[in-house]
């Protein structure tokens, strides 16, 4: 018999050879208390969360937290239903509304999580026949969505608008084209420059979809992401997005102007074809929506505490993935996986919770150690986190390493 565990067995080699060095398990972190957006307590101690992306910090806003308690006293713990059967609730409906007041748009569909909800965007609307056009480093979800579809899958350079029109060139004008973008790319938290691959995806009239799942809350006027502050709000056809990080929940979306869109509720399989959020955590949702709506103050002392973090690794000397801060991702670059895994260990040790990200989730070669801000941070526990970060590079020795 073929053991069809086999194919793992490099993966298997490596992870048994990094635990027996004794350090902790990157990928096996429990959080036995959370005490709030930016502290948990992790193996009995005191951690400062920087990686969660828990962006505005909604997670244990009273208002939120009350309306799930509501939802969740008034309708029961779950729905036990698809969304087309008996699982939408008046929750949901609320849930939708919520969206399409935030964004300005005719239409919202909510999904159980933002995986399925660019799953079911991207395997839907593009078929066989179709073409498919997205960047090389576009999240998981959207490259599996592609494969679950039937339409041609056509890569363009990360962020290259001279390929991204290359590459449409060479297509038939008269097949269906959906373009995908995304605001903000999460490995190396740079944004997309979407006002020009926009323009020149409905130049060679391309249909667009735009994941905003980490510039939703921050980014732009209102908040709506990405794509509402490089103005193009009304050549996007479709923006997906997430509950799991600015919103402080779970659970995914599509808003669209598109007046054909409500029939994607019998034909997108991964919405039909799975069971709906708990009432519980629509109402969470919900909340929250609408108080990103007004939350002008929590943006900017996000984006203070981005640049606060930013500012204060370059510095110290570490190498950054992007010149400035982008987005609220700030990506710490590592020469190798060793060291990488090293810094991650050392940074636990001393009581801060960052990413560790290493190929396949990044770009070939690239190590990293990722961090996310958060509204709610303050300037004491960056200080503490930058001055730990110092601590570790010279617990594993990377600025010696970089010298030779």
């Amino acid at each position: 018999m073929t053991d069809l565990f086999s194919k793992f067995d490099p993966l298997i080699n490596e992870r048994a050879a990094l635990l027996s060095t004794g350090v902790r398990d990157p990928f096996a972190i429990v959080m036995e208390e959370v005490k709030s957006p930016t502290v948990a307590i992790i193996q009995g101690r005191e951690t400062i969360l920087l990686g969660t992306y828990n962006y505005m910090g909604m997670t244990f806003d009273p208002d939120v937290i009350a309306a799930g308690h509501d939802a969740l006293t008034r309708f029961g713990a779950g729905t036990t239903g698809s969304r087309v059967l008996n699982g939408t609730y008046q929750g949901h409906k609320e849930c939708e509304d919520a969206l399409r007041d935030f964004y300005g748009m005719d239409h919202a569909m909510v999904f159980s999580t933002g995986y399925q909800a660019n799953l079911g965007m991207v395997a839907t609307l593009a078929g066989k026949g179709d073409y498919i056009i997205l960047d090389a480093d576009s999240h998981a979800s959207i490259y599996d969505g592609c494969y679950l579809g039937n339409a041609d899958i056509v890569r363009f350079k990360h962020n290259s608008a001279e390929d991204l029109e290359k590459r449409l060139r060479r297509l038939p004008p008269e097949a269906g084209k959906l373009v995908i973008l995304e605001g903000v790319y999460s490995m190396l938290g740079d944004i997309a420059p979407l006002k020009e691959l926009v323009a020149i995806a409905k130049a060679h009239g391309a249909m667009v979809l735009v994941d905003e799942a980490h510039g939703m809350g921050f980014f732009g006027p209102n908040g709506r992401g990405v794509y509402e502050a490089a103005g193009v709000e009304a050549d996007v056809d479709f923006v997906v997005g997430t509950f799991s990080k600015s919103v402080g929940t779970v659970g995914g979306f599509c808003v669209s102007n598109h007046p054909k869109f409500e029939i994607l509720r019998l034909v997108c399989r991964p919405y039909t074809f799975t069971a709906s959020l708990p009432p519980a955590v629509v109402a969470c949702a919900a909340t929250s929506i609408r108080k990103l709506m007004h939350a002008g103050e929590k943006r900017q002392r996000l984006w203070a505490m981005t640049a606060k973090l930013h500012g204060g690794l370059k510095a110290r000397g570490f190498r950054l993935a992007t010149d400035t801060p982008e987005s609220a991702i700030v990506s710490v670059l590592m020469p190798d996986q060793e060291t990488t895994v090293r810094m991650w260990a050392a940074m636990i040790e001393l009581g801060v919770y960052v990413n560790m990200s290493r190929p396949p989730a990044t770009p070939a070669g690239v190590f990293l150690l990722r961090c996310s801000l958060c509204a709610e941070h303050n300037a004491d526990q960056l200080e503490t986190v930058l001055e730990r970060f110092s601590m570790a590079a010279e617990a594993v020795g990377l600025f010696r390493q970089a010298a030779e």
